[in-house]
């Protein structure tokens, strides 16, 4: 199809409105490959921005090009996870095969092929994207062989082998969440006979905290997004699950999706809700048509839509909203403005979303998890959740556990359990530490398997990165150190600088470099993010450097070559240009001075 009829089919299709152009930006680069220029200004006119705003947008989102990448766009998850399992090997050896640079496109556009962050199959890596779309698990030496194959052949990635795009979900141990059976409508029902005040009221019985990480009382936001002044209210479930390591919410969405849109029914509910979004990670983009199915059986059985179950009043609809490639969209208000059609910046705060969120609306934002928790508490009632795990961090929780353990998958415990039972059920041997909720999170040394998860002892958004005595801890940070980088937003220069100064210091010390100067710098830069960053994405940046810093530091201390600085370039190579246009070989040209002259 010409792009201007392209353009014109897909603001047709969101109604040109301006709020949804990270949406109209996405699937315009389905249909073309990219975005040119032209595109850019029809969009921007249709929907009454300027062409420097969307231009801004689609500049800030990691899934959208502004220039042409190839036809065939292969990203290789970089997580430490994928890495550990050889898929630095493996991008090596598709690069070599379809003879393209990594991070470049191929002389006839066909192919390029680059790294990219987690993308959410840590149970069944090394995985890769196909066009921001298709998925690839399990990698092997003969898998990207025959990719290489079908790129050469033009084979559309959509008649591929299905067995390669084979996505499973294993649950290795089910709880109340994953183990229960669940009759849609079940708890709406429950609601209804409660009224909206004791739905509002049995949630906060439950004592049930956000299960995306920061652990905020759900009852309690829910109650202050009712009672916000305004006339119109809306809920958002957060499925941007960015964070490396974490795939639970992608089990929850591709097994239990009604129990996730019931919960956030129910929220709808209790606090007057007319309209909801799932915010749905760019790298799930392959469970898109899964969750729209979902949402029209729902609505066919009067589960959603006007006067859902009868009940005259009870208007609630969802949209979903795909993410375009950005970790910080994981932060609600990031979030909102992404929904917005912005660039996915963080708000200052306050007023916080509940308040004043999508649109100005009032706004409550939650996890995935947390809105299957809610459509249990409804069933079963608020005492029963309170009466799970402990007292400060009731009910249980759903974690992904991958890395060095014979048994990847999901895991569903009460809160309180131990690290060491987690270690024990998955397989895991030999095992020197633990990445607890991801790079954000906190590192876990032998001597602490013993610490429970738990609000009041190690708080997770449920990832668990297990290694073993194999694993290089200095290499673990050094990763995470360059995810951070790779991800920042670049609204604030602490963040934008920082992390990047991070992860240069580090690979300072990976070239042989260090000096103890580059560990006092590392130290210094910690103090600065944890205090300067305009988000708590920013500020967590060095979390993995502070923790190994203090739990591995003998990874750290046979990197150093010297007690003092040392330079990270070879200054007497980089004086070679100048020796050579003068013809001098002498003492002086050479650096040090007292480099031997070269005869």
């Amino acid at each position: 199809m010409p792009l201007e009829a392209t353009v014109r089919t897909v603001l047709a299709r969101h109604a040109n409105q301006p709020q949804a152009l990270v949406q109209i930006l996405r699937e315009l680069q389905a249909e073309q490959g990219w975005l040119p220029r032209e595109a850019l200004m029809a969009v921007a006119q249709a929907t009454g921005r300027t062409v420097a705003d969307v231009e801004g947008v689609a500049s800030f989102y990691r899934f959208l090009h502004l220039v042409p990448v190839g036809r065939y766009r292969v990203l290789f998850s970089d997580n430490i996870t994928d890495r550990m399992q050889g898929s630095v090997a493996l991008m090596e050896r598709l690069c070599r095969r379809l003879g393209v640079a990594p991070g470049a496109v191929r002389a006839d556009g066909r192919v390029s092929v680059a790294p990219c962050s987690c993308t959410g199959l840590g149970d069944q890596g090394p995985a890769l994207l196909i066009n921001h779309h298709q998925v690839i698990t399990r990698l092997t030496e003969e898998r990207v062989d025959a990719i290489a194959d079908c790129i050469e052949r033009q084979l559309p990635p959509a008649q591929w082998p299905a067995e390669w795009m084979q996505v499973e979900d294993p649950v290795h141990r089910a709880d109340v969440l994953l183990g229960t059976p669940f009759a849609p409508g079940s708890a709406l029902q429950a609601a209804r006979a409660l009224g909206r005040n004791g739905t509002l009221e049995q949630v906060q019985r439950s004592g049930l905290r956000g299960r995306g990480g920061a652990g905020f009382a759900t009852g309690l936001k829910w109650e202050l997004c009712r009672d916000a002044p305004g006339a119109q209210r809306c809920v958002v479930c957060n499925a941007d699950e960015g964070e490396p390591g974490t795939f639970k919410d992608r089990v929850l969405l591709r097994r239990h999706a009604h129990l996730v849109v019931e919960g956030m029914t129910l929220a709808a509910w209790a606090v007057g809700a007319r309209r909801g979004f799932i915010y749905l990670r760019g790298e799930y983009r392959f469970l898109l048509e899964h969750l729209q199915e979902v949402l029209r059986q729902r609505r066919a059985a009067g589960l959603l839509g006007p006067d859902i179950q009868g009940e005259a009043g009870f208007d609630f609809d969802i949209e979903i909203h795909v993410g375009a490639g950005a970790y910080v969209c994981g932060e609600e208000s990031a979030l909102l403005n992404s929904l917005e059609g912005h660039r996915g910046t963080p708000r200052i705060r306050p007023p916080f979303p509940v308040e004043v969120g999508y649109l100005g609306q009032p706004t409550t934002v939650n996890n995935v998890e947390t809105f299957c928790a809610v459509a249990h508490i409804l069933l079963r009632g608020g005492d029963w959740w309170a009466s799970l795990g402990t007292p400060k961090s009731t009910g249980t929780k759903v974690h992904a556990i991958s890395g060095d353990c014979a048994r990847p998958g999901v895991y569903e415990y009460p809160l309180g359990t131990p690290v060491e039972r987690m270690l024990e059920d998955c397989g895991a041997a030999d095992t020197q530490a633990v990445q607890v909720g991801g790079p954000s999170g906190t590192c876990l040394s032998v001597t602490e398997f013993g610490r429970c998860i738990a609000y009041e002892d190690v708080p997770s958004a449920g990832a668990l990165m297990v290694f073993d005595r194999r694993r290089d801890m200095f290499e673990v940070a050094r990763n995470f150190a360059h995810f951070f980088a790779h991800e920042s937003c670049g609204f604030c220069t602490p963040c934008r600088v920082g992390t990047e100064l991070l992860a240069r210091r580090m690979d300072k010390l990976a070239a042989g470099h260090g000096s103890r100067h580059d560990m006092s710098v590392l130290q210094e830069l910690d103090t600065l993010l944890h205090q300067s960053t305009h988000c708590g994405l920013g500020a967590a940046a060095c979390n993995p450097l502070r923790d190994t810093l203090l739990k591995f530091r003998p990874s750290y201390e046979r990197r150093l070559q010297s007690l003092h600085f040392l330079p990270a370039l070879d200054l007497d190579a980089e004086l070679s240009i100048a020796r050579a246009a003068t013809g001098r070989q002498d003492a002086a040209a050479h650096w040090p001075p007292s480099h031997p002259t070269t005869p």
